[in-house]
Protein backbone atom coordinates (compact mmCIF):
# COMPACT_ATOMS: atom_id res chain seq x y z
CA UNK A 1 0.00 0.00 0.00
CA UNK A 2 1.48 3.23 -0.84
CA UNK A 3 1.41 5.40 2.22
CA UNK A 4 2.18 8.68 0.63
CA UNK A 5 -0.55 9.15 -0.40
CA UNK A 6 -2.58 8.77 2.96
CA UNK A 7 0.14 10.79 4.99
CA UNK A 8 0.35 14.65 5.05
CA UNK A 9 3.73 15.72 5.27
CA UNK A 10 5.01 18.24 7.48
CA UNK A 11 4.59 22.04 6.20
CA UNK A 12 2.84 21.05 3.39
CA UNK A 13 -0.58 22.78 3.49
CA UNK A 14 -3.43 20.56 2.10
CA UNK A 15 -7.35 20.92 1.02
CA UNK A 16 -9.63 18.33 2.14
CA UNK A 17 -11.54 18.55 -0.86
CA UNK A 18 -8.54 17.39 -2.87
CA UNK A 19 -9.16 13.79 -1.06
CA UNK A 20 -11.03 11.23 -2.72
CA UNK A 21 -12.95 9.51 0.78
CA UNK A 22 -14.44 6.58 -1.55
CA UNK A 23 -9.78 5.97 -2.41
CA UNK A 24 -9.50 2.26 -2.17
CA UNK A 25 -5.61 2.56 -3.52
CA UNK A 26 -4.71 -0.24 -6.04
CA UNK A 27 -6.89 -3.48 -4.57
CA UNK A 28 -8.70 -4.86 -6.89
CA UNK A 29 -12.23 -6.12 -4.68
CA UNK A 30 -13.54 -5.92 -1.22
CA UNK A 31 -12.20 -9.50 -0.63
CA UNK A 32 -8.55 -8.73 -1.55
CA UNK A 33 -8.18 -5.65 0.82
CA UNK A 34 -9.95 -8.20 3.63
CA UNK A 35 -7.37 -11.14 3.28
CA UNK A 36 -4.85 -8.11 3.47
CA UNK A 37 -6.65 -7.00 6.50
CA UNK A 38 -6.07 -10.10 8.08
CA UNK A 39 -2.63 -10.96 7.54
CA UNK A 40 -2.00 -7.72 9.06
CA UNK A 41 -3.95 -8.19 12.45
CA UNK A 42 -2.36 -11.65 12.80
CA UNK A 43 1.37 -10.32 12.04
CA UNK A 44 -0.04 -6.83 14.31
CA UNK A 45 -0.58 -9.52 17.48
CA UNK A 46 3.32 -10.76 16.95
CA UNK A 47 4.40 -7.29 16.87
CA UNK A 48 2.60 -6.59 20.63
CA UNK A 49 4.28 -9.42 21.97
CA UNK A 50 7.72 -7.96 20.70
CA UNK A 51 6.65 -4.57 21.54
CA UNK A 52 5.95 -5.45 25.02
CA UNK A 53 9.07 -7.21 25.74
CA UNK A 54 11.35 -4.97 24.37
CA UNK A 55 9.72 -1.89 26.91
CA UNK A 56 11.17 0.76 25.25
CA UNK A 57 8.54 1.85 23.41
CA UNK A 58 4.80 2.68 23.40
CA UNK A 59 2.56 3.12 20.67
CA UNK A 60 -0.23 5.72 21.23
CA UNK A 61 -3.05 5.32 18.10
CA UNK A 62 -5.50 8.73 17.67
CA UNK A 63 -8.28 8.80 15.78
CA UNK A 64 -10.27 11.74 15.02
CA UNK A 65 -13.26 12.18 12.45
CA UNK A 66 -16.83 13.03 11.78
CA UNK A 67 -19.94 11.43 13.18
CA UNK A 68 -20.41 7.79 11.84
CA UNK A 69 -16.61 7.91 9.90
CA UNK A 70 -16.31 4.14 11.47
CA UNK A 71 -13.98 5.08 14.46
CA UNK A 72 -15.50 2.58 16.62
CA UNK A 73 -15.60 -0.21 14.00
CA UNK A 74 -11.60 0.44 13.07
CA UNK A 75 -10.47 0.16 16.76
CA UNK A 76 -12.89 -2.70 16.84
CA UNK A 77 -11.57 -4.85 13.45
CA UNK A 78 -7.75 -3.32 13.71
CA UNK A 79 -7.11 -4.45 17.16
CA UNK A 80 -9.03 -7.77 17.26
CA UNK A 81 -5.86 -9.63 17.38
CA UNK A 82 -3.97 -7.78 20.02
CA UNK A 83 -3.49 -9.19 23.80
CA UNK A 84 -6.24 -7.04 25.96
CA UNK A 85 -3.88 -6.58 28.50
CA UNK A 86 -1.22 -4.59 26.49
CA UNK A 87 -3.77 -2.23 25.12
CA UNK A 88 -5.93 0.43 26.11
CA UNK A 89 -9.13 2.41 24.85
CA UNK A 90 -9.87 5.45 26.03
CA UNK A 91 -13.39 7.54 24.97
CA UNK A 92 -13.12 11.30 25.00
CA UNK A 93 -16.27 12.82 25.82
CA UNK A 94 -17.46 15.97 27.12
CA UNK A 95 -14.97 17.27 29.56
CA UNK A 96 -16.43 16.71 33.53
CA UNK A 97 -15.92 19.83 35.79
CA UNK A 98 -12.78 18.37 37.30
CA UNK A 99 -11.58 17.93 33.61
CA UNK A 100 -12.28 21.54 33.08
CA UNK A 101 -10.39 22.66 35.86
CA UNK A 102 -7.40 21.51 34.65
CA UNK A 103 -5.23 22.57 31.14
CA UNK A 104 -6.78 20.97 27.83
CA UNK A 105 -4.61 18.17 27.97
CA UNK A 106 -4.71 17.07 31.51
CA UNK A 107 -7.50 13.99 30.97
CA UNK A 108 -5.72 12.71 27.94
CA UNK A 109 -1.99 12.44 29.49
CA UNK A 110 -2.83 10.42 32.04
CA UNK A 111 -4.62 8.13 29.77
CA UNK A 112 -1.16 7.77 28.12
CA UNK A 113 -0.05 3.70 27.31
CA UNK A 114 3.28 2.84 29.54
CA UNK A 115 6.16 1.14 27.80
CA UNK A 116 5.43 -1.79 25.76
CA UNK A 117 1.78 -0.91 25.56
CA UNK A 118 -1.03 0.38 22.80
CA UNK A 119 -3.03 3.42 23.59
CA UNK A 120 -6.20 4.12 21.61
CA UNK A 121 -7.41 7.52 21.54
CA UNK A 122 -11.07 7.58 20.45
CA UNK A 123 -11.27 11.11 20.03
CA UNK A 124 -8.65 13.24 21.86
CA UNK A 125 -6.52 16.65 22.67
CA UNK A 126 -7.33 17.40 19.41
CA UNK A 127 -11.13 18.08 20.35
CA UNK A 128 -9.76 21.36 21.85
CA UNK A 129 -9.14 23.13 18.12
CA UNK A 130 -11.85 21.13 16.71
CA UNK A 131 -15.37 21.04 18.45
CA UNK A 132 -14.38 24.51 20.47
CA UNK A 133 -12.85 26.04 17.40
CA UNK A 134 -16.44 25.55 15.88
CA UNK A 135 -18.51 26.63 19.05
CA UNK A 136 -15.94 28.94 20.76
CA UNK A 137 -18.97 29.72 23.30
CA UNK A 138 -17.53 26.31 25.32
CA UNK A 139 -13.99 28.32 26.08
CA UNK A 140 -16.52 29.73 28.90
CA UNK A 141 -16.88 27.19 30.92
CA UNK A 142 -12.22 26.46 30.83
CA UNK A 143 -11.60 29.53 32.83
CA UNK A 144 -8.67 30.46 30.40
CA UNK A 145 -7.18 33.52 31.39
CA UNK A 146 -8.51 36.60 29.49
CA UNK A 147 -5.24 37.47 28.13
CA UNK A 148 -5.54 34.21 26.02
CA UNK A 149 -8.73 34.67 24.55
CA UNK A 150 -7.25 36.09 21.26
CA UNK A 151 -7.15 35.84 17.70
CA UNK A 152 -3.40 33.91 18.43
CA UNK A 153 -5.33 31.64 21.14
CA UNK A 154 -5.49 28.27 18.20
CA UNK A 155 -1.87 28.34 17.06
CA UNK A 156 -1.20 28.16 20.52
CA UNK A 157 -2.53 25.33 20.94
CA UNK A 158 -1.46 23.79 17.89
CA UNK A 159 2.34 25.15 19.44
CA UNK A 160 1.42 22.98 22.61
CA UNK A 161 0.15 20.08 20.66
CA UNK A 162 3.10 19.98 18.36
CA UNK A 163 5.73 20.15 21.73
CA UNK A 164 3.63 17.88 23.82
CA UNK A 165 3.95 15.59 20.93
CA UNK A 166 7.25 16.06 20.60
CA UNK A 167 8.48 15.38 24.28
CA UNK A 168 6.48 11.89 24.12
CA UNK A 169 8.26 11.23 21.05
CA UNK A 170 11.42 11.64 22.40
CA UNK A 171 10.29 9.45 25.18
CA UNK A 172 9.92 6.61 23.61
CA UNK A 173 6.16 7.27 22.81
CA UNK A 174 4.93 6.21 18.86
CA UNK A 175 2.25 8.26 17.40
CA UNK A 176 0.29 7.66 14.96
CA UNK A 177 -2.45 10.26 14.01
CA UNK A 178 -5.58 8.68 11.39
CA UNK A 179 -8.41 11.54 10.47
CA UNK A 180 -10.74 9.18 9.01
CA UNK A 181 -11.95 11.35 5.92
CA UNK A 182 -16.18 10.55 5.38
CA UNK A 183 -17.73 12.13 2.55
CA UNK A 184 -20.76 14.03 3.42
CA UNK A 185 -23.07 12.07 1.32
CA UNK A 186 -21.62 9.05 2.84
CA UNK A 187 -22.29 10.59 6.71
CA UNK A 188 -26.02 10.96 5.41
CA UNK A 189 -26.45 7.23 4.20
CA UNK A 190 -25.28 6.42 7.58
CA UNK A 191 -27.27 8.62 9.84
CA UNK A 192 -30.29 7.14 7.70
CA UNK A 193 -29.26 3.71 8.69
CA UNK A 194 -28.88 4.48 12.53
CA UNK A 195 -32.98 5.40 12.07
CA UNK A 196 -33.89 3.32 10.24
CA UNK A 197 -32.42 0.06 12.06
CA UNK A 198 -33.57 -0.35 15.21
CA UNK A 199 -30.78 -2.28 16.51
CA UNK A 200 -28.44 0.70 15.80
CA UNK A 201 -30.89 3.55 17.13
CA UNK A 202 -28.87 3.92 20.62
CA UNK A 203 -26.11 4.91 18.26
CA UNK A 204 -27.77 8.09 16.49
CA UNK A 205 -28.93 11.66 18.34
CA UNK A 206 -30.45 14.78 17.30
CA UNK A 207 -27.73 16.60 18.05
CA UNK A 208 -25.88 14.19 15.05
CA UNK A 209 -27.99 16.29 12.78
CA UNK A 210 -27.68 19.80 13.73
CA UNK A 211 -23.71 18.89 14.12
CA UNK A 212 -24.18 17.67 10.42
CA UNK A 213 -25.53 21.37 9.71
CA UNK A 214 -22.07 22.76 10.37
CA UNK A 215 -19.79 20.70 7.89
CA UNK A 216 -18.26 23.54 6.42
CA UNK A 217 -17.18 24.84 9.91
CA UNK A 218 -16.02 22.00 10.98
CA UNK A 219 -14.25 21.08 7.52
CA UNK A 220 -12.77 24.06 7.97
CA UNK A 221 -11.53 23.11 11.43
CA UNK A 222 -10.09 20.19 10.49
CA UNK A 223 -7.93 21.70 7.71
CA UNK A 224 -6.45 24.07 10.18
CA UNK A 225 -5.58 20.86 12.39
CA UNK A 226 -3.89 19.06 9.70
CA UNK A 227 -2.05 21.82 8.26
CA UNK A 228 -0.47 22.72 11.71
CA UNK A 229 0.09 19.66 13.52
CA UNK A 230 1.34 17.43 11.22
CA UNK A 231 4.59 16.38 11.90
CA UNK A 232 8.14 14.42 11.59
CA UNK A 233 7.39 12.91 14.63
CA UNK A 234 4.06 12.44 14.76
CA UNK A 235 2.27 12.67 11.15
CA UNK A 236 -1.29 12.88 10.36
CA UNK A 237 -3.13 10.28 7.97
CA UNK A 238 -6.04 11.47 6.34
CA UNK A 239 -7.79 8.02 5.90
CA UNK A 240 -10.49 7.59 3.17
CA UNK A 241 -13.73 6.50 4.87
CA UNK A 242 -16.23 5.58 2.89
CA UNK A 243 -15.23 1.91 2.23
CA UNK A 244 -15.07 0.34 5.92
CA UNK A 245 -13.17 -2.47 4.15
CA UNK A 246 -10.53 -0.17 2.86
CA UNK A 247 -10.44 1.83 5.51
CA UNK A 248 -9.74 -0.70 7.94
CA UNK A 249 -6.77 -2.38 5.56
CA UNK A 250 -5.40 1.10 5.17
CA UNK A 251 -5.39 1.73 9.29
CA UNK A 252 -4.03 -2.01 10.24
CA UNK A 253 -0.96 -1.84 7.39
CA UNK A 254 0.07 1.38 8.79
CA UNK A 255 0.26 0.78 12.00
CA UNK A 256 1.93 -2.78 11.41
CA UNK A 257 4.45 -1.17 8.93
CA UNK A 258 5.24 1.60 11.69
CA UNK A 259 5.83 -1.21 14.00
CA UNK A 260 8.11 -3.45 12.19
CA UNK A 261 10.49 0.07 11.19
CA UNK A 262 11.41 -0.07 15.12
CA UNK A 263 14.42 -1.78 16.72
CA UNK A 264 12.91 -4.01 18.69
CA UNK A 265 13.54 -7.37 19.39
CA UNK A 266 13.21 -9.60 22.36
CA UNK A 267 15.91 -9.33 24.91
CA UNK A 268 18.58 -11.79 25.26
CA UNK A 269 19.18 -13.74 28.12
CA UNK A 270 22.27 -13.99 30.18
CA UNK A 271 24.28 -16.87 30.41
CA UNK A 272 23.51 -17.18 34.37
CA UNK A 273 19.48 -17.39 33.37
CA UNK A 274 20.58 -19.80 30.77
CA UNK A 275 22.35 -22.06 33.19
CA UNK A 276 19.15 -21.30 35.34
CA UNK A 277 16.85 -22.56 32.56
CA UNK A 278 18.82 -25.82 32.12
CA UNK A 279 18.59 -26.55 35.65
CA UNK A 280 14.70 -25.91 36.01
CA UNK A 281 14.65 -28.08 32.95
CA UNK A 282 16.86 -31.22 34.25
CA UNK A 283 14.77 -30.81 37.74
CA UNK A 284 11.36 -30.61 35.78
CA UNK A 285 12.30 -33.57 33.53
CA UNK A 286 13.19 -35.81 36.80
CA UNK A 287 10.04 -35.02 38.39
Amino acid sequence: MNHNNLIIPPGKKIAIKDYDPGYTDDFTSKSEAKDKHEKDIERLAALQEVLYAHNRYSLLLIFQAMDAAGKDGVIKHVMSGVNPQGCQVFSFKAPSQEELDHDFMWRTTKALPERGRIGIFNRSYYEEVLIVRVHPEILNGQNIPDEERNEMLWQHRFEDINNFERYLSRNGTVILKFFLNVSKKEQKERFLERIERPEKNWKFSFGDVTERARWDDYMHAYEEMLNNTSTKWAPWHIIPADKKWFTRAAVADIIVSKLESLDMKFPEVSEAHKAELLRAKEMLESE
